[in-house]
Parts: C-alpha cells; structure tokens; sequence
C-alpha cells in the first residue's frame, strides 16, 4: 500500500474551533503544513497561539487566514494568498466550515413571518454549500499539482453530518447543506477524477464533542468528555461519544489510501443504525 507523503500541504476551512481546530491541531502535530481559513476574530486570534506550540516550532508550517466564506472576493483573495504560501501546490483541501453559532442551532421555523429565517437560509447553504464548490474549483490547479500519493494527486474532504439522513424539526438548512455536500461529493470525484485524479470523499460525522475545541475551552481547562453523562455514552453502540480523533482517522484513512474515492465515511458509533422507538 502507498503511504502518504510525511509532509502534506494543507488547506482547511472552519479550523479556529470545532471540529476544524482539532484537525488543526492534529494535522500540525503529524507534521503537515496547514492553512485556515475562519470568519471569527476572536478564535482565529487565540488559535494562533496554541499553532506555536501545536508546530512544534517549525517556522512556517501553518498561516491562519481571516476569511467569510459567504462572500466571494474574500474567498478569492484568500486563495491567491493560498497559492503563495504553497507555491502552487495542494494535497489536500477539508471542507469544514459552517457558520457554528447557528448551526447548533434549530433552523427558524419555516411559518416564520419575515426575512430572518431567509437570510439564515440563505447563509447557511452559502457557508455550508457553495463555498466547498466554490473553494474546490479554485483549488483545482494546485490539488492537480498535489502529492498525496505515489499514483494520486491532491484529494478534498468534505465534512457532512448525519443530519444529511436523519433530521430533527425545524432543521432545513443545516440538513439541507449537508445532504448537498454528499451530492456534491459524489459528483466531484467522478469529474475531478476522470480530468486530473482528483480523489473526493466526504466524512459524515455523528456527534462529535468538541466542548474543549475552542477559546472558552482551553480558559477553563476543560477535557472532551466534560458534561457528557453514562447515559450519552451508553446512547452509542460504540460505548462512548465521538472524538476529533476519531473524525482524524478518517481523514488519514482517506488521504492514504488512492483507491477509494466518491465515498462516506461514516464516523457515528453506531448510532445511523440503531432502531428507535417511542418510549
């Protein structure tokens, strides 16, 4: 089997807190080069200087870029500065962001009266939709000028959610998004595949708890596990919740291995196949 290269190029969207800052975090510590994109200030800030101590020291290995994914120009600048950094090359580009202060969040209800719920509608498919079309096409040139593998170039990540198969009320356009992300996905890999070997997976991750992935979290010194019960834990086949870890191992899975592509990979414990039943 053809094993990844030590040093990977990569490109990560929505790494100042959740999910991203984990990946962020443990791609730095592998031994990667990493550049973030974020639209919040104030995590960007202090994720910058938990990278010096991520990287180990090594000069140069991350960049931590400010960046509002709903806005095209910003995304386009962001990119040129990408393709500086890098050189022109990309092995790997994870589509992650969305906007997190709403998306834990129940949708507005659809009956609501007003442009609130439109302009929320109209953000999240924007973050969560468009801008993985849109940041993949712009990464084109430079994945094709990647080096994941001996016989494979640069590869994206789409982060999706089990929300794309099971949904909960008054969550439209989170579930929306994400089940598009998963069409995307599988769109991509065959056309980015047959014109430059472009590989394109999505990860489709359950609950993942990620309550020490932020500012708040490193200030009170809090674990992953903290505020989950026996209860939550025993709610998963697997016997516990998920990790960044484990949404990590994925990601290695995906990178390494050239013949996989157009897939989902799904990261949930167990839970998508359990049989529920009203108590």
């Amino acid at each position: 089997m053809n094993a990844a290269p030590q040093h990977l190029k990569v490109l990560l969207t929505g790494g100042a807190r959740g999910i991203g800052r984990g990946l962020f975090r443990q791609l730095l510590t592998s031994g990667h080069d990493v550049i973030i994109l974020d639209s919040n200030q104030e995590e960007l800030e202090h994720v910058k200087s938990r990278a010096h101590e991520w990287s180990k020291g090594r000069k140069d290995s991350w960049h931590a870029l400010q960046c509002d994914l709903s806005k095209r120009n910003e995304m386009k600048t962001a990119m040129d500065e990408v393709k500086k950094k890098f050189n022109g090359k990309l092995d790997l580009l994870i589509n992650n962001a969305f906007p997190t202060d709403l998306a834990i969040s129940e949708d507005r209800r659809m009956e609501a009266e007003g442009e609130d719920m439109e302009k929320e509608w109209d953000l999240k498919i924007s973050i969560g939709l468009t801008a993985p079309f849109m940041l993949s096409r712009l990464c084109i040139p430079l994945l094709a000028a990647g080096h994941s593998t001996t016989n494979s170039p640069g590869n994206i990540i789409n982060i999706s959610s089990t929300r794309a198969y099971q949904s909960e009320p008054d969550h439209e356009a989170y579930s929306a998004a994400k089940a598009g992300l998963i069409g995307l996905t599988q769109s991509m890999s065959v056309s980015l595949g047959h014109r430059h070997k472009i590989r394109v997976n999505a990860i489709i991750p359950g609950w993942i708890h990620v309550v020490n992935e932020s500012k708040a979290g490193d200030e009170s010194c809090v674990t992953w596990e903290e505020e989950l019960s026996k209860a939550d834990n025993e709610w998963h086949p697997a016997g516990r919740v998920g990790k960044v870890e484990d949404i990590m191992r994925a990601v290695e899975y995906l990178i390494s291995n050239e013949f996989v592509t157009g897939q989902e990979v799904v990261v949930d414990g167990g839970v998508g196949k359990k049989m529920v039943y009203p108590d």
